[in-house]
């Protein structure tokens, strides 16, 4: 069946068990980056954001290599990925230049782990564009059970960590624990991206965990309407972009990055409009 061509049977394969697996591992992808995402936006981390999903990489290849879990094998080297980056750079021009570093390494690793093993290059497709229709009950309870950590912890350091993000230099003089921070969103950071690579892959990270997060600064500026609204649109993507991909016949991940791309083009319109107006 060709793309774009309008499938008669759309409602039949959206109510089959794999669609449901599908919308609830978006529910809980979208709690998850919609709620990192602003603290991303806020501590200027995107590239980091980035460059841990091209770290996670390796771990995958290297998972199917000697058998194991590609979740396992991803989270693990996003994870130290992560811990590397914070240890190395304790300043944002330092963090940028150990990401860049981390980054060029663990993607070579990850080419070379995928040249070793068939199976680990057929993963690889996969991996670098995602596979959200594929999403086990097992996943979808492991996805479950990480939001509830991560809100946890959000809940627990919200004010220190906020306060860190949007003005790193004050924070530290006022005691506040900066270089754990830092260690703490990353960490959690690489857990979102981890969870959400099933849904867009390595490549199109952005569209769940920053681009989100970008339109809803733009349309309001107090940090918990933003959270909620780009957790919002967040699912609006991943759900709409399920829905249209299966009444016109897609790549999910395409159609996931392309509604989340317009949302953000539409608040950057509004905001153009808005500011010329006043």
């Amino acid at each position: 069946m060709q793309p774009f061509t309008y499938d008669p049977q759309w409602m039949e394969t959206l109510t089959a068990p794999f669609m449901a697996n599908a919308f609830l591992a978006g529910l809980c992808i979208a709690c998850a980056a919609g709620v990192i995402g602003y603290f991303t936006l806020a501590r200027s981390s995107t590239f980091a954001a980035h460059a841990l999903a091209h770290i996670a990489l390796p771990g995958a290849t290297g998972a199917v290599l000697i058998g194991l879990p590609v979740f396992f094998g991803m989270a693990g080297f996003a994870l130290a990925g992560a811990l590397v980056i914070a240890s190395l750079g304790k300043r944002a021009s330092e963090r940028e230049i150990a990401t860049g570093t981390v980054l060029a390494f663990a993607t070579g690793l990850g080419l070379f782990f995928a040249r070793m093993s068939s199976s680990a290059s057929q993963q690889l497709q996969a991996i670098l564009f995602g596979s959200i229709l594929t999403v086990t009950k097992d996943q979808i309870v492991g996805f479950a059970i990480f939001d509830v950590l991560v809100l946890l912890a959000i809940a627990a350091v919200y004010r220190p960590l906020l306060f860190s993000s949007l003005d790193e230099q004050v924070a530290r003089a006022k005691g506040v624990p900066v270089s754990l921070m830092n260690v703490l969103f990353l960490a959690i950071l690489a857990g979102v991206i981890t969870i959400a690579v099933p849904a867009v892959g390595t490549l199109l990270i952005f569209a769940l965990v920053v681009t989100p997060a970008a339109t809803a600064t733009m349309l309001t500026s107090t940090p918990l309407r933003a959270i909620l609204l780009s957790t919002a649109l967040c699912l609006v993507s991943i759900w709409g972009g399920l829905v249209l991909s299966t009444m016109f016949p897609a790549p999910p991940s395409f159609v996931i990055v392309t509604l989340s791309t317009l949302f953000w083009a539409s608040a950057k319109a509004w905001q153009t409009m808005h500011g010329h107006r006043r």
